[in-house]
């Protein structure tokens, strides 16, 4: 069974793994907080300039798979 912090988890990981994004453009785009308090108080980066080439790469990537690009194999359960 797939959950959406399942699917999250997985998009982050091909973003960073398969595709080479940096994790701070991905962990951005993910919403997820900096987690020491002085990186909060003074990152206010965005990356949306990075966030889109993300999102577009993403894209060509989730329809290469679907015209049957190499798939990964996973190992059953």
């Amino acid at each position: 069974m797939q959950s959406v912090h399942g699917f999250r988890a997985t998009a982050r990981t091909l973003l960073a793994e398969e595709l080479g994004v940096d994790p701070l453009v991905i962990e951005a785009q993910l919403a997820h907080a900096v987690k020491d308090a002085n990186g909060r108080a003074y990152n206010r980066t965005q990356y949306l300039k990075h966030r889109t080439v993300m999102m577009q790469q993403w894209a060509d990537y989730l329809d290469k798979l679907a015209r049957g690009a190499e798939v990964i194999p996973f190992k059953a359960a």
